[in-house]
């Protein structure tokens, strides 16, 4: 085996910015064929939820190596004050239409002999955080997804495994890091002393992708420079 991915064809959804892009341009880098599934430069949203088709048709007939459910939102307020819209939009994007898209696309991961499947979940799906209920409960939802379809699907030789990653330097969380004492609380929260770097998750999900973790499925790599690890740090 190497550390590469050549040869092997990936699917990234929401792979234009932030996470997702760092994603890309790893996979990429590492030798795979990268189909991003965006819209006008922006994550797709309503497309993946309700014209999942057209992804499929997208993806083709050929084995599809590596699937990468990336594409995500939030919006944050308390339970109560969230309508129902704004309550099945979050549940829609962030859980929903990864799940579906994977049952969709199951036919060329099974032609692979050996697909990754790679949800991009969070530590808020972990640990209570005040990022509402709706994403923490999504980010939830997509890891336990994950362990269930490692299970129900590795007679297909296809893997399932979480990348949750704590604050990383996207264009999601610019809002909290932009605010001096809102960083300053995440950074002593965390034993690395500083938030992630893009690149830093995408390549937990390069070594996922590629052959040298075939024996990995079903589980939840947290990617937050050890704040879940820390208790009371004094």
């Amino acid at each position: 085996m190497t550390w590469d991915l050549k040869g092997k064809r990936a699917l990234v959804t929401g792979g234009t910015k932030g996470i997702g892009k760092a994603i890309c341009e790893e996979l990429r880098a590492l030798g795979a064929e990268v189909i991003s599934i965006a819209r006008e430069g922006a994550d797709i949203t309503a497309d993946l939820v309700t014209d999942r088709a057209k992804i499929v048709a997208a993806v083709g007939e050929a084995p599809l190596h590596v699937l990468v459910h990336n594409a995500g939102t939030n919006i944050r307020k308390p339970l109560v004050d969230y309508d129902d819209a704004t309550w099945h939009r979050i549940l829609d994007l962030d859980l929903t239409a990864a799940i579906l898209l994977s049952r969709d696309l199951h036919p060329v991961l099974r032609a692979a002999q050996g697909a990754s499947v790679i949800h991009i979940g969070s530590v808020a799906g972990h640990l209570a955080l005040p990022t509402g209920v709706a994403y923490a409960a999504a980010k939830a939802g997509l890891a336990q997804a994950a362990r269930t379809l490692a299970l129900e699907w590795a007679r297909d030789r296809i893997r399932v495994n979480t990348v949750s990653p704590w604050y990383t330097r996207t264009p999601l969380a610019a809002p909290v890091l932009a605010d001096p004492a809102k960083l300053a609380a995440i950074v002593a929260r965390t034993p690395l002393g500083r938030v992630a770097e893009p690149r830093e998750v995408a390549t937990a999900v390069a070594f996922l992708a590629m052959a040298e973790s075939s024996y990995i499925t079903g589980q939840d790599l947290l990617v937050d420079g050890g704040m879940s690890i820390q208790g009371l740090g004094l």
